[in-house]
């Protein structure tokens, strides 16, 4: 593949990032996957402040090429988290679920890229206004907690296109090469990949979670808990509880209680298929199989090539 802007800015050959994604993203996945020539990123939403910067220290003995930190807004203690990339020298930082002009200026001053994941064009906006580097826009097909809009990557794409010109990455039911190749058409300069990596050997969430997931087929999973936080999980015993509670009208408060703490740790990195919450993407019901994230990152760009030739000789 040709540089683009993305592998530029990134320092990395190939425009496929790896979602931080919690429990599943430590420095043993984001390690693979940068050492595989994508970007790999720490999930720090799952992780105490301490815990985090062991992972970066891991990290960055398991790999010498750029990895970065996933950060969510809303984390309780996101300023230790911040002051620890910074200390650390974290290269990368994506953050998401909150306003982008609250952290991007102090982390671009300490020398970091900095890139804000929307899930609308109108937040896209924000991210220009706050001087971020790279924007992420994901679609509704994606795993774990969503936008509200439910807009499709499809549709999202080219309508943050529209109103952008900043490096695009697209993300949400992307786990291919050809997923890859169509998302390129409509803009997008590199495609962020949570699902299909959630699901390899460096994963490291749960035996039992992967093989759950690879079983799944289409419609297994369904966006819930909107009154909380818009979340995709797997239909099991806890999501069905969660929507007789939604059917019957319950407020938000009586959601929270439900979901408790820890309930997804319980789920993804604990095993606990029936009472955890088990966040995972659509795109789910395409993978078989569970394999290195090396082979991943192969065969993406693989198809990649295919898939583009093909469209010449279909068009041409």
């Amino acid at each position: 593949m040709e540089k683009n802007r993305i592998t530029q800015l990134f320092g990395i050959k190939y425009p496929i990032i790896q979602a931080g994604m919690v429990w599943c993203s430590g420095w043993r996945l984001a390690s693979a996957v940068s050492n595989s020539g994508g970007l790999g990123l720490i999930g720090a939403g799952s992780m105490y402040p301490e815990t985090l910067r062991e992972q970066i220290k891991k990290c960055k003995a398991a790999t010498g090429n750029p990895f970065g930190v996933n950060i969510p807004l809303m984390y309780p203690q996101v300023e230790e988290i911040m002051q620890i990339v910074m200390d650390e020298k974290v290269p990368i930082v994506f953050t998401s679920a909150g306003n982008p002009k609250t952290w991007t200026s102090k982390l671009r001053a300490a020398g970091i890229i900095v890139a804000h994941v929307v899930s609308g064009s109108k937040f896209a906006i924000k991210c220009v206004e706050a001087g971020v580097d790279v924007i992420v826009a994901e679609g509704f097909e994606a795993g774990g907690h969503n936008g509200r809009e439910e807009t499709t990557t499809l549709t999202l794409i080219p309508q943050v296109r529209k109103v952008t010109g900043l490096p695009l990455i697209a993300a949400g039911g992307i786990a291919t090469g050809e997923g890859m190749a169509a998302i390129f058409a409509l803009g997008a300069e590199g495609v962020q990949v949570g699902t299909r990596f959630a699901l390899t050997e460096e994963s490291s969430a749960s035996e039992a979670f992967k093989q759950k997931c690879i079983s799944l087929n289409e419609g297994d999973t369904m966006l819930s808990l909107k009154k909380v936080s818009p979340t995709r999980m797997v239909k099991n015993d806890f999501y069905r509880q969660v929507q007789e509670l939604e059917d019957k009208g319950a407020s938000a408060d009586e959601l929270r209680s439900l979901l408790g703490r820890g309930r997804s740790k319980r789920g993804i990195f604990e095993g606990d298929l029936v009472e955890g919450e088990l966040e995972i993407g659509q795109i789910a019901s395409l993978i078989d199989s569970i394999v290195p994230a090396e082979q991943v990152v192969r065969e993406m760009i693989k198809e990649y090539s295919e898939a583009v030739e093909k469209l010449n000789r279909i068009v041409f």
